[in-house]
């Protein structure tokens, strides 16, 4: 029906209930129909012209009664009041008299005809025009202002498919109360017993201000049903129409294990990054890309995009191009090997960076056991490199990202990681470029995680491998470690090794467990199969050896640590000779030297 159309049709109602209405009030008044009376005329002429009056003023004609809630109550009031009001003032004009009686039941009878006219016209559309039988019966978490804004867009929208039937909600006060038609059914702990008894296809949550601790405890309580558990968009986005409930997304794993927010000096990081020229090797990975994503936000004036592989580097390159095209910030992309010592010093030599992020570095554990000469040149012989151009081209920090396989290594990656921490500690004490490492344990998301292999075995339909049941990590988002990794940059005073503190450590099966759970599965159809521990593996990781444990704070989380002393010349004769060795010997070597316990002189750790 066009507008034009409703405008009539609702003209020609309203016409007819104010007529009946003053007609039918002087029944009730006088009982009697004398309609030709000439106070009741002048009353009814009156009443029919102001409300068409005040219904255009108010635009009354303009809602969707689709739609009809308190507001297009409010207005009828407004309409029907003023109607009178102004009706008995034409009465004191023309007869010098007020009918207050006939006006008053007069009211009464226009408020429930106009006001039921309309909402009689949703309960109509509610119950036969739209077809609920075939949305999915919802679950919304959480009844406060986000809840009611998505219950209110769901009874909105017909093409969402979703059809609001409950809320839960802990505010005691809240329970048992409808909001906007659908029950408060009970709190968090209620939510199996919820979606049994109402037959729930699917969970919405919708807490924006949600901690991860209670995200968690919530996913756990969604995850005893068979209801899809979705999570609501940023608040701001549904407010202002940017996200359709269409668009829920489904809860992460990294809503689940990610820790809350590491609050950024800003100011400290703008300073040593904006408007300078900044470095990133291994630009075109998972976390060297993150980096470059980061530090793109504070606007360097050059950012250089250093790396081994030719698509991953144009990929990150056009993909910030893009979101900084009205910026000055100039992408440079640089495809070199680490390895190639005049390549690494002619590239830092020609665009003289104030900044080096050292991201490049062979991670995977099994691999690196398997091929333990590859993971010397790239993670030693690179990291050599890049770090002597860095001194002799004078850049003022160079950060490298280190890993918490570094700590007590037991794997070829992990030895070469902590004997790389030795190189740029002893190179800090012989240049004037400031060197320092930042450790972290695994990123959610990243190439090499367990989580992407997790969830192509469970798109096969499983099972699950996990190495052992007791498995244990440390894990932290992409971003999170990125950040972390500007944040050291402006606290490094040279020598130290940052570390964050990355909370809880997270059993390996429970990950397992959870992705299989949000992908809409159960455990007992996919399966988890223990397959035995990989060379190189440790149950656990640790963020810190015994003897570089903390013992003084010298800022808010961060602490003077201690390190072991710096084999320098032996790391660089396992460089010269590693050809020679044959890969048992070659490991043997690695891991004796990165295991040494002599302590010497204190260093720095950063736990934020």
């Amino acid at each position: 029906m066009t507008y034009r159309q409703r405008l009539s049709l609702f003209i020609l109602i309203d016409s007819c209930i104010v007529l009946t209405g003053i007609f039918f009030s002087q029944f009730l008044v006088s009982a009697t129909f004398d309609v030709f009376r000439f106070p009741t005329f002048v009353s009814s002429i009156a009443i029919l012209l102001c409300h068409q009056y005040f219904s255009f003023k108010f635009n009354l004609y303009k809602k969707a009664w689709e739609y009809a809630s308190t507001g297009e109550l409010i207005i009828i009031l407004k309409t029907v009041t003023f109607s009178i009001i102004t009706t008995i003032i034409v009465q004191q004009a023309v007869n010098h008299q007020t009918y207050f009686r006939l006006l008053v039941v007069t009211w009464l009878i226009n408020m429930s005809l106009i006001g039921g006219s309309r909402f009689c016209w949703r309960m109509y559309r509610d119950s036969y025009l739209i077809d609920n039988n075939h949305k999915k019966r919802t679950l919304i978490v959480g009844a406060g202002a986000a809840g009611t804004m998505v219950a209110r867009q769901l009874l909105k929208n017909n093409e969402a498919q979703l059809s609001p039937v409950g809320f839960i909600d802990d505010n005691v006060k809240k329970q048992h109360l409808d909001i906007l038609g659908v029950p408060v059914v009970g709190g968090v702990n209620d939510i199996e017993k919820a979606v049994e008894h109402l037959e729930i296809d699917n969970i919405v949550i919708a807490i924006p201000s949600l901690s991860k601790k209670d995200l968690n405890n919530i996913f756990q309580e969604c995850a005893k049903t068979n209801a899809k558990t979705q999570i609501l968009p940023m608040l701001e986005d549904l407010v202002t129409g940017k996200v359709s409930v269409q668009q829920f997304r489904d809860v992460q794993v990294e809503d689940l294990l990610g820790r809350e927010t590491v609050k950024l000096d800003i100011e400290k990081i703008s300073e040593y990054i904006t408007n300078k020229v900044v470095l990133v090797t291994g630009a075109g990975g998972s976390i060297g890309s993150e980096i470059c994503r980061q530090i793109s936000i504070f606007n360097p004036r050059q950012l250089i995009l250093l790396g081994h592989g030719e698509n991953s580097i144009y990929s990150v390159e056009m993909e910030l191009k893009e979101i900084y095209r009205d910026t000055e910030i100039e992408f440079i992309p640089v495809i070199a090997d680490l390895q190639d010592e005049k390549k690494m010093m002619n590239v830092l030599h020609l665009y003289k960076p104030e900044v080096v992020y050292h991201a490049a570095a062979h991670k995977h554990v099994p691999l690196m056991e398997a091929n333990p000469e590859e993971a010397i040149k790239n993670n030693l012989i690179g990291t050599m490199n890049a770090a002597k151009a860095a001194s002799w081209n004078g850049v003022k920090t160079f950060v490298m990202i280190s890993t918490d396989k570094a700590v007590n290594p037991t794997s070829v990656m992990g030895a070469t990681k902590r004997l790389a921490e030795m190189m740029i500690q002893h190179l800090n004490k012989e240049s004037e470029t400031t060197f320092v490492a930042v450790r972290f344990g695994n990123v959610l998301g990243s190439r090499g995680s367990v989580i992407p292999l997790f969830k192509k075995q469970i798109e096969k339909g499983g099972p699950v491998t996990v190495t052992h049941p007791e498995m244990v990590r440390y894990f932290m988002t992409i971003p999170e470690a990125s950040r972390l990794v500007l944040q050291a940059g402006t606290l490094a005073k040279g020598g130290e090794i940052f570390v964050l503190d990355m909370g809880d450590p997270v059993k390996i099966v429970d990950l397992a467990k959870n992705l299989i759970k949000l992908s809409g599965n159960s455990i007992e159809d996919i399966g988890i199969e223990f397959t035995g521990m990989r060379p190189g593996e440790k149950l656990f990781e640790e963020l810190l050896k015994e003897d570089e444990i903390h013992d003084q704070q010298v800022y808010p989380k961060i602490y003077i640590g201690k390190t072991v002393d710096l084999y320098f010349n032996e790391i660089e004769e396992i460089i010269s000779m590693y050809p020679t060795y044959d890969k048992e010997e070659l490991k043997g070597k690695l891991l004796n030297l990165a295991n040494r316990k002599e302590i010497t002189k204190p260093t720095y750790s950063l736990i934020v």
